[in-house]
């Protein structure tokens, strides 16, 4: 029974990322660019939205996962310059990837498979909290310098709010409102999978020794940080196996695009992000039978 379960969670994961990683190495075109701009900009914001006005969760329980995003964030940061300084590495190539799992490719559809539209509105709310800090501190740390305009440009704060508000206010979103949120919504969780499929396609590793350590060192930090905030939260459920599946979620895609931007080793950073998400992909069985 236990196996069925974490089959049926896991295989629509693989196939979707095994879809986007085949497509590319057939030597189909694939724009990346154009899909990553699409689920930025509309379908993580309506996502989000329809997951959070609609879903009966308490506030309390909202909050508890918002306050884990950013302790998870924190305690991330901290442990990881520690280990980097230890080492004598340099932060700025390697803490953003010690720091930002991938709770929106991996973490959402895993999520949403193991608990439902309750799961899924959980971990919506800790990607969001995610995609805030990763595209605001963690861009700011990575290139040196912080731009306020990077708030402005984040469409999930204005979704966020007016979810809040029917959420909190108990009104009743329209029907249309709902429906097109959804519709649009529905497709960001498939697209992200084949995105990720496609991004580990076309990421080479160049040496195999750090990359395997850090990408240790980020799954057995998320495990911990998730298994200890889970236990000094008192959560339980559904909530409780969100937050360490999220924090237990390799190294983030966008942590090499960053490195990219601002040339900070993305080669290396590149080895993470792929030896990451294939020992995370690796042990999602027995992480799903520990949360479940």
């Amino acid at each position: 029974m236990m196996f069925s379960a974490i089959a049926s969670i896991l295989t629509p994961v693989f196939v979707c990322v095994c879809i986007g990683f085949c497509w590319v190495r057939g030597g189909k075109s694939y724009d990346t660019e154009l899909i990553t701009s699409l689920v930025t900009y509309f379908g993580t914001p309506c996502l989000l939205f329809y997951s959070l006005s609609a879903v009966q969760l308490a506030s309390d329980t909202l909050l508890s996962m918002v306050l884990a995003a950013i302790f998870a964030n924190v305690a991330f940061i901290i442990i990881g310059a520690l280990v980097l300084a230890v080492f004598s590495l340099p932060q700025r190539v390697y803490l953003q990837a010690l720091s930002f799992p991938n709770v929106g490719n991996v973490g959402l559809p895993l999520c949403y498979l193991a608990f439902d539209e309750e799961g899924l509105a959980l971990a919506v709310t800790f990607f969001a909290i995610y995609v805030v800090f990763q595209m605001t501190v963690g861009a700011a740390f990575v290139a040196g310098s912080f731009s306020p305009k990077a708030l402005v440009k984040m469409p999930i704060i204005p979704a966020t709010i007016l979810a809040a508000f029917f959420l909190f206010t108990g009104t009743r979103v329209p029907e249309w409102l709902y429906n097109t949120t959804k519709l649009i919504g529905d497709l960001t969780i498939p697209l992200m999978l084949f995105t990720l499929g496609v991004s580990l396609s076309r990421l080479k590793i160049q040496r195999l020794k750090k990359p395997v350590f850090l990408s240790l060192l980020r799954l057995g930090m998320g495990f911990g940080v998730g298994v200890a905030l889970v236990s000094l939260m008192n959560l339980s459920g559904p909530a409780a196996g969100v937050v360490i599946l999220q924090c237990s979620m390799p190294a983030a895609v966008f942590c090499y695009l960053f490195a990219q931007v601002y040339d900070q080793r993305p080669e290396e950073v590149a080895g993470i992000v792929v030896v990451s998400t294939l020992l995370g992909f690796t042990a999602l069985p027995a992480l799903l039978w520990y949360i479940l």
